[in-house]
């Protein structure tokens, strides 16, 4: 273990440090949902990273998501033709690939993974793997069911796992609201993981393993981190006990497909205007910004290249030195976490990758930046995941609003977390981490 890796071991502590600096009440820690939530993520960091049983399975889990993905394409080169190709790709006519599009390439995705969700819930076998992580947070960390159920159907699905808790929602507490809040913001749907495994697959041939395992670890990180910012102080209904999850009835496979593409269009149209809108205001900031720095320096005879991606790089700085990354990297990689912040993490991934070819970061780095980029923990998600609660449990409205805030930042120190435990079990020879340069 060198000297990076007890960086980003003590990075773990700091950052439950902070978090409890910023706790709505400090003397109310549940030290057992704490102890439990930490000790399960260094555990499977430990796995991933370090264990040598973990490697065939590693492999064979990231080879089948890429095989998954592959085969997914089906359909977009149907519609789309030669824009749906990847770059170096040949079409069945010769048609050759016109590069990386996200529009044509990336988010089509996730309509097919959101029908394939559909389907496994309709068969009934994601309900059944949420009810395993469920009874887990339950039992072990001692919180209530319905935000362990909730929390456990977000390493799957994004917004629509709050309806599995539905009949529960106008009788939760405020802390229950921000697990539900956080967690959502924590984790990644596996519609949407899909978009990030197919942008840096090429660079990083091993992220999909990568991925899904930062998701699985950043949802006990969520539970950790929205307990110690807003600690329980009600009774909560369901406390200590497993629930049932709540599904609309469907009347075969093929409604589930259809309802599960219907909501990944959904999602891509909304990704899509988020994208150009959030995209199109921080250009216009960044363009004020810069012409405030040309100014400032033609007053001082100097030469002031300022913008946004360097004040957000300065800003997160710290967390990413938190995090363990190499100091020479600290500012770049604070500027993916800012970038991830106010503009959602879909350019955060694509700049992530263009760094990556260009071998503008260390290994270490890529990896460590992998894990704690992979959250919903933006402005936007917060407006996405606020408003879709408030609109199951609109009695509730001012307690949810309440803990939005101190939501999104637990899911980002849950992220953070996620990635200091990265960084804490991370060695070069590391077989999950192979990239295309060697």
């Amino acid at each position: 273990m060198d000297i990076y890796n007890l960086v980003s071991f003590g990075g773990v502590f700091i950052l439950l440090m902070l978090g409890w600096v910023f706790s709505g009440d400090r003397g109310r820690m549940n030290f057992r949902c704490i102890g439990w939530g930490v000790g399960v993520q260094l555990l499977l960091g430990l796995i991933v990273f370090r264990a040598p049983f973990s490697r065939e399975v590693f492999l064979w889990l990231n080879e089948a998501v890429l095989k998954l993905l592959t085969a997914a394409q089906a359909g977009q080169k149907f519609l789309f033709g030669p824009l749906a190709l990847g770059e170096g790709e040949t079409g069945a006519a010769g048609e050759e690939s016109l590069g990386f599009i996200l529009a044509f390439q990336g988010l089509p995705m996730i309509i097919f993974f959101a029908a394939l969700m559909g389907l496994l819930y309709y068969w009934r076998i994601m309900p059944l793997v949420i009810r395993g992580f469920s009874w887990f947070f339950t039992r072990a960390m001692r919180i209530s069911g319905a935000e362990s159920l909730c929390a456990a159907s977000n390493i799957f699905v994004g917004i629509e796992s709050v309806t599995a808790v539905r009949p529960y929602l106008g009788r939760m507490t405020r802390s229950e609201f921000c697990t539900i809040l956080t967690a959502g913001m924590a984790t990644v749907a596996s519609s949407v993981l899909g978009v990030y495994v197919w942008s840096l697959k090429d660079v990083f041939p091993t992220i999909a393993g990568h991925l899904i395992s930062a998701s699985i670890l950043s949802a006990p990180a969520a539970v950790v981190m929205s307990k110690i910012l807003v600690p329980e102080d009600g009774a909560p209904v369901t406390l200590g006990r497993q629930v049932e999850m709540h599904q609309e009835p469907e009347s075969g496979a093929i409604e589930a497909v259809i309802n599960g593409a219907m909501a990944g269009v959904k999602l891509v149209v909304g990704i899509c205007a988020l994208l150009i809108a959030f995209l199109g205001l921080l250009a216009v900031v960044d363009l004020f910004i810069g012409g405030l720095g040309h100014l400032l320096g033609s007053l001082f005879d100097a030469q002031w290249e300022w913008s946004l991606q360097k004040a957000l790089g300065y800003l997160m700085a710290p967390l990413a030195m938190i995090m363990g990354i190499e100091p020479k990297d600290i500012t770049i990689v604070g500027g993916l976490l800012g970038e991830r912040l106010v503009a959602t993490e879909v350019p955060a991934y694509l700049r992530l990758a263009e760094l990556m070819d260009s071998y503008a970061l260390s290994p270490r780095s890529c990896v460590v930046s992998a894990y704690g980029l992979c959250g919903f923990a933006h402005v936007a998600s917060l407006a996405i995941f606020v408003g879709g609660v408030t609109a199951l449990a609109p009695q509730r409205r001012e307690d949810i609003t309440k803990v939005a805030l101190r939501a999104l930042g637990a899911a980002t120190l849950a992220c953070l977390m996620t990635g200091a435990v990265a960084g804490t079990f991370y060695h070069e020879g590391a077989v999950v981490f192979q990239t295309a340069g060697g």
